[in-house]
């Protein structure tokens, strides 16, 4: 059982001490692999003692040895936005994440005539495994975004609904 699956671990080095993964429901930084178990520190501090056993017969996606990662978002424009100003965006966008250091741009298209806006499909990658990193670059690219849409007047839309009364 664990003692067996302590020593597949160390052999096979799914995770070594310092990595962040995620477990079924575990998130966090591997602390201290033993014979019987694995303590890992959780988001909120807490410490997590995994069984080596359960832990092997998981899926393990282990976040520090990750290279880059994707992003894929959507973003909605609201109906009223003129159609020149649509042929800009996609251009935007490009300029916006491409500015950002260890962000490289993808792609970024007008897809979909949805209920309520005109949505956008964005496509970048943050060329650092780190967390924390990858989560100010995200932050960047979103006030960027904020930011220059406000400068232009283009409206992000939200759900909205149109009511037609008659009287009978």
């Amino acid at each position: 059982g664990d003692l067996f699956a302590s020593l597949a671990i160390v052999l096979d080095k799914p995770f070594v001490i310092g990595d962040y993964i995620v477990v079924n429901d575990v998130k966090g930084t591997v602390e201290h692999i033993g014979i019987k178990t694995t303590r890992i520190r959780g988001l909120s501090g807490e410490e997590l003692i995994c069984s080596n056993a359960d832990l092997l017969s998981s899926r393990v996606s282990n976040y520090k040895r990750m290279k880059e990662r994707r992003i894929l978002f959507t973003i909605g424009i609201i109906y009223e936005t003129k159609h020149k100003t649509l042929l800009k965006i996609p251009k935007i966008l490009e300029e916006i994440i491409t500015d950002i250091e260890n962000a490289k741009f993808d792609r970024a298209h007008f897809i979909n005539f949805g209920d309520s806006s005109l949505d956008f499909e964005i496509v970048y990658y943050v060329q650092i495994p780190d967390y924390v990193e990858y989560m100010n670059i995200q932050q960047q690219i979103n006030l960027a975004i904020f930011n220059k849409f406000e400068e232009m007047n283009i409206g992000f839309a939200y759900p909205t609904r149109t009511l037609h009364i008659t009287n009978q």
